[in-house]
């Protein structure tokens, strides 16, 4: 093993602080630039392609979305639909709020920096709302068709997860927009 000298084992020190996210006093006034990668469309496409396809062919052999449609016509009786009508309503709050997130720059007019999302006023919102939605959502959506159709719980918990990365995959496939140079300030 060599030995290190005091120039090295300061920057073996930095590189592990680093690499934990730490920062030391005398880092913490350097400015850290981050590249965005751009990843070309078609590679993009197969990567969202990867949950579509699996959430169709898993949801349509269990049968998952007639099962549930028939619990919201009322077959398991009226706690049945309550359920599966919250299931729905929440479903329904994580595809809005996810298009919110998507659209954001027209909307709000100025891109969001998802990555310091916590400082941001509006994402520091919607995330833990969108966030919310989808584990409730999803666990009321597993509950419900766990109780109240043939699928049961591990079928219905593997057809809603199913339908959940079907529904993500399709919405990853909206392009995202972005504001012109322009118009930033």
């Amino acid at each position: 093993m060599a030995s290190l000298g005091p120039n090295d084992n300061s920057q073996a020190r930095s590189q592990s602080q680093h690499a934990s996210g730490s920062k030391s006093s005398s880092q913490s006034n350097h400015t850290t630039t981050t590249t965005i990668r751009h990843v070309p469309w078609t590679e993009h496409t197969l990567r969202q392609l990867k949950l579509v396809l699996p959430g169709v062919a898993i949801t349509y052999y269990l049968g998952t979305l007639q099962d549930f449609w028939n619990i919201l016509q009322g077959s398991g009786g009226s706690w049945a639909q309550l359920a599966g009508l919250g299931a729905s309503g929440l479903g329904f709050t994580t595809v809005i709020l996810f298009l919110y997130m998507l659209l954001m720059p027209w909307v709000t007019g100025e891109e969001p920096n998802y990555r310091t999302w916590r400082e941001s006023g509006t994402l520091s919102t919607v995330i833990p709302v969108l966030t919310g939605s989808i584990v409730f959502g999803w666990l009321l959506a597993v509950s419900t068709l766990g109780q109240w159709s043939p699928l049961g719980y591990v079928k219905g918990t593997i057809g809603v997860s199913a339908f959940y990365a079907l529904t993500f995959g399709l919405l990853g496939l909206i392009p995202v927009p972005r504001i012109s140079r322009q118009k930033r300030h």
